[in-house]
C-alpha cells in the first residue's frame, strides 16, 4: 500500500517495550536510525546496549514502574511521538483445562493488560503531538479471520485483546494514529531456530508504521505493508 512516510524522525521520542533483544531491539535501532531519541525498554535495563538509546527500566506488568517510565520521558523529553508495544511472551500450551492459572494470568498481563496500561498512561504526551503513532505487535494468532491460535490459547486470546484495543483506540482518538502489526513468523527466542523470517524482516513493518505521516491509515491490522482482517 502506497502510504505517505516520514523521511526522519529528528526531533522525535520514541518508546519501544521489549527493547533488549529480538524484535523490539531491531525496532529500536531501527528507529534510532532514523533519528529519533529511542527509550529502550526493558526489565532489565543493563541489557540495553547500544550507546545511542536511552536504556530504561520497565516491566509492563508493574504498574509503579509504568509510571515512573512515562514521567522520566515526560521530564528529560517532553513529548513522545512514537510508542511500541512490542513486549509479550508466548505462554502455556496444551489444553485449557490443564494450564496453569498463573501462566494464563502472566500471558494476558504481559501482552495485553501491559499494552493498555502503558498506553493509558502516555496518552496524554501522545494526544499532545497531534501526530503520534503507536504501533501494537500483534499476531495473526490473534486474527478471528484466520483462526485464533488455540494451541498457546492464552496468547492467542491476548493477541485478540491488543487488536481490539488498537481498533477501539484508534475510534476514540482520532488524531492518534493507531495501528496493529503482525510481523511473522521470526527467528526469536520465542519464535525459534526453524522461523522462516529473519529478525530484521520481522521489525520492517513496525518501523514502517512508525513513520506513518499525519493523516495515515489508523485502526488497522497489517502484515508486510498490507491490512489484513482482524
Amino acid at each position: 500500500m502506497n502510504v505517505e512516510l516520514l523521511d526522519s524522525l529528528d526531533g522525535q521520542v520514541a518508546l519501544v517495550t521489549g527493547a533488549n533483544r529480538g524484535i523490539g531491539e531491531a525496532i529500536a535501532r531501527e528507529l534510532t536510525k532514523l533519528g529519533a531519541a529511542v527509550y529502550a525498554g526493558a526489565r532489565d535495563p543493563e541489557k540495553i546496549t547500544a550507546p545511542d538509546q536511552r536504556p530504561l527500566e520497565l516491566d509492563v506488568t508493574d504498574e509503579r514502574q509504568i509510571t515512573a517510565a512515562i514521567d522520566r520521558i515526560a521530564d528529560e523529553a517532553g513529548r513522545l511521538d512514537v510508542l511500541v508495544n512490542n513486549a509479550a511472551v508466548y505462554g502455556p500450551a496444551g489444553k485449557f483445562g490443564t494450564l496453569d492459572p498463573e501462566e494464563i494470568e502472566t500471558t494476558l498481563a504481559v501482552n495485553l493488560h501491559g499494552p493498555v496500561r502503558l498506553t493509558r498512561e502516555a496518552i496524554s504526551m501522545l494526544t499532545e503531538q497531534g501526530d503520534s503513532r503507536v504501533v501494537n505487535v500483534s499476531s495473526g494468532s490473534g486474527q478471528f479471520s484466520g483462526g485464533i491460535d488455540t494451541g498457546h490459547l492464552p496468547y492467542g486470546v491476548s493477541k485478540t485483546g491488543l487488536n481490539a484495543f488498537t481498533d477501539a483506540l484508534d475510534a476514540q482518538y482520532p488524531g492518534l494514529l493507531v495501528n496493529a502489526v503482525c510481523p511473522g513468523w521470526v527467528r526469536t527466542e520465542m519464535g525459534g531456530a526453524s522461523a522462516p523470517r529473519s529478525v530484521a524482516k520481522g521489525a520492517e513493518t513496525p518501523v514502517w508504521l512508525a513513520r506513518f505521516a499525519p493523516g495515515s491509515p489508523s485502526g488497522r491490522l497489517w502484515r508486510d505493508g498490507e491490512t489484513v482482517e482482524w
